[in-house]
């Protein structure tokens, strides 16, 4: 895990962290967090958009606690259940996001009989889409103990960051 300090981190700085932290032999995932940062969810997603298109060998993924619950589709809820108690960027190299993509489990047995009696059944869905319908189930279901939580974290944070020097934006 790195940090960028700042209520608004250059490009650079994200990138020089992400590229360090992807360097170390044992990494998988690198996260880069910017507790100062000053920027709204949109604008730290503006920010990773250009990170990405620096960083060629890797996925960047933005996290930042005010991410609003939109449950409407799996796909939509995908920046709530990012939510973090720092906004952050998430660096994986695309070797490691294309191995996981292209796997492929084998058909449960309920999977099977559903072909063997003609029904619909075409094989595993992407992993990243199993995950997204099983995280929208989730939340639709405890959504609102999970943002309770969320929302002590958030709390905790003002209250301590404040008190070890670490400044925090109102701006958000």
């Amino acid at each position: 895990m790195g940090i960028v300090w700042g209520a608004r981190p250059s490009i650079e700085d994200w990138l020089a962290a992400g590229t360090e932290l992807l360097a170390l032999p044992t990494t998988r995932v690198a996260m880069v967090l910017a507790p100062e940062l000053a920027l709204t969810p949109t604008e730290l997603r503006e920010q990773r958009e250009q990170v990405a298109r620096r960083a060629p060998t890797a996925g960047v993924a933005d996290f930042h606690p005010d991410a609003e619950l939109d449950t409407s589709k799996p796909a939509r809820l995908v920046p709530f259940v990012r939510r973090s108690p720092d906004p952050l960027l998430q660096f994986v190299p695309l070797a490691i996001l294309d191995s996981v993509r292209t796997q492929t489990g084998p058909a449960s047995l309920s999977q099977q009989a559903q072909a063997l009696g003609g029904l619909a059944y075409t094989g595993s869905q992407d992993i990243g889409d199993r995950i997204a319908v099983t995280n929208h189930e989730r939340v639709l279901r405890d959504g609102e103990a999970i943002a309770r939580l969320l929302d002590d974290i958030a709390a905790d944070r003002r209250r301590s960051y404040p008190r070890v020097g670490i400044s925090i934006s109102t701006s958000r």
